[in-house]
């Protein structure tokens, strides 16, 4: 259990790297939304209120928090 606050630390980190490419940012997002605990949520949310990242990054950690809400997980 104490891997995963520390896997989605990491996977948070890289989605707000702006010197990391798009494709792993999204990456990291689409990876916290398949973990989808209630903490991947609030990570996600975090990232969809982060306003240096790109909109299209917001929007699709706002998709992922949402498909962890309807899975009710």
């Amino acid at each position: 259990m104490s891997e995963q606050p520390d896997e989605l630390k990491k996977l948070a980190a890289i989605a707000v790297d702006l010197g990391l490419s798009a494709e792993m940012r999204t990456k990291a997002i689409e990876l916290l939304g398949n973990i989808g605990t209630h903490e991947a949520l609030l990570a996600l949310l975090d990232l969809a209120a982060n306003d240096k990242l790109f909109r299209e990054e917001r929007e699709r950690a706002l998709k992922q928090a949402r498909e962890i809400i309807r899975a009710g997980r």
